[in-house]
């Protein structure tokens, strides 16, 4: 349909159409005219359309597809982690840390209640001298500040509300994890994508986003979600000796997965960045409903960081703080730590080995998940896995860009045993057309 444009600034043609959009005059999937036509009608340059449909794209309003043009976006919700609701299927797409491997947390509430009053440090001392320790390592700065937060993605949220501005470039690992691909883009920023390899963030495509002007980079150091990548040491310093040449971008390190990890860390942060900040959540240890992770950065960063964290509205319940440090500190906690660590390890090899075998060279990395290459289309092995009772999570979701090479799944499959374990992968293996199905329904080499 013909679609009649108004305005002569990039503000002004975004709020026309965005008008439009909210009261439904453009469904989803309307093609918008393109930038040059758009252009010639309104007699406005290029690029202020291509500042107006980027300001509608930050919004989630439309959405562009290269040479498929820019189109009204489906209002659907972003992908996210987590279970699927109101399924009767076996979801081994969560994400999800193994409830029966987080610590219970019974003995150590009961030491962690003390009445907090207004005026009190936003920081437990107990915990900031603890975290102090943990957070360095690796770390060329002296001054290093540490700063509490309710979690990773709040932490990455207010990081960068207090370095940049709405359209602002920001740096994501292709494939991203699904959090912070939705915080920047809630947050009006610009993702662009930087490839990930066997060894993490490539250095080429690091230099590239530089060049393109990003003000600020989020990078997993180890265990790499989905694709479970963690840096070598090469790589890292690599990653250094590019950023070095931009010491004023913001370089944010994601160490989600810390105490869990079986890779050491090669950090990106290096003695030539000014702005720099690590992270570490408790989440995947603690459990998602810990909402606590701790930050290390340099002075100006943490003093924008904790501007919001005042005495009284938004600091950290001061509970939640004790019940943590009360648990990393227990020698008891720390074995269950550690044995969790290893029992995720080994899940995930046992299962890379068992679709080997069928077929599909799978490469355990580290981390929760596992990312598996297929030879054939997602989500056609999505459809044949749901008849078969299961529910997996393509990869779709997690590129910013066209996948590579091939369809993926990320798959959580450390809970399963043995027999499921089993069926799944020879079920993959079915629906990837590596094996096929006997006349009984049962699986055998093809």
């Amino acid at each position: 349909m013909s679609i009649d444009m108004t305005g002569s600034s990039a503000s002004g043609i975004a709020a026309a159409l965005r008008t439009r959009i909210e009261r439904g005059e453009l469904a989803p999937g309307t093609l918008l005219p393109s930038v040059r036509a758009v252009a010639v009608d309104l007699g406005v340059n290029r690029n202020t359309v291509v500042a107006a449909y980027r300001q509608l794209a930050q919004a989630g309003l439309v959405e562009a597809r290269g040479r498929g043009g820019t189109r009204v976006a489906d209002r659907a919700e972003v992908a996210q982690e987590g279970y699927a609701p109101d399924t009767v299927l076996r979801d081994v797409g969560t994400g999800n840390p193994d409830p029966a491997r987080i610590p219970d947390p019974t003995a150590a509430l009961a030491r962690s209640a003390r009445p907090v009053l207004y005026g009190e440090p936003v920081i437990d001392p107990g915990l900031e001298a603890w975290a102090r320790a943990w957070m360095t390592d690796q770390l060329p700065h002296d001054d290093v500040r540490i700063t509490v937060t309710s979690g990773a993605s709040d932490a990455i949220e207010r990081l960068l509300a207090q370095a940049l501005q709405r359209d602002d470039a920001v740096a994501l690992e292709d494939p991203c994890f699904l959090s912070a691909l939705h915080t920047v883009r809630t947050g009006g920023y610009r993702a662009v994508p930087v490839d990930v390899d066997a060894e993490g963030m490539t250095a080429d495509g690091l230099r590239a986003a530089l060049e393109a002007g990003v003000r600020a980079v989020i990078c997993t150091p180890r265990a790499h979600n989905p694709t479970g990548a963690s840096l070598t040491e090469r790589r890292a310093a690599a990653l250094r000796a590019v950023l070095a040449e931009y010491p004023y971008v913001l370089v944010i390190e994601d160490d989600h997965f810390s105490l869990l990890s079986r890779s050491p860390l090669h950090s990106v942060i290096g003695p030539a960045q000014k702005r720099w900040a690590r992270i570490r959540s408790m989440s995947k240890f603690l459990g998602p409903d810990t909402c606590l992770a701790v930050t290390a950065s340099d002075p100006d960063t943490a003093d924008g960081l904790a501007v919001r964290l005042t005495p009284g509205t938004t600091w950290v319940s001061h509970i939640l703080q004790r019940l943590t440090l009360a648990l990393v500190t227990d020698d008891g906690v720390r074995a269950d730590i550690e044995a969790a660590a290893e029992h995720y390890a080994a899940r995930n090899a046992a299962f890379a080995r068992s679709l080997t075998e069928r077929g599909l060279p799978t490469t355990p990395g580290d981390g929760l998940n596992l990312w598996v290459q297929l030879p054939v289309s997602a989500a056609s092995v999505r459809d044949d896995l749901m008849r078969r009772g299961w529910l997996v999570r393509e990869g779709d979701p997690f590129f910013l860009s066209p996948a590579p090479a091939g369809d993926f799944l990320r798959l959580t499959v450390h809970d399963l045993d043995e027999s499921s374990a089993t069926a799944l992968a020879d079920d993959i293996a079915v629906a990837a057309g590596t094996r096929r199905p006997d006349a009984r329904g049962g699986r055998i080499e093809a």
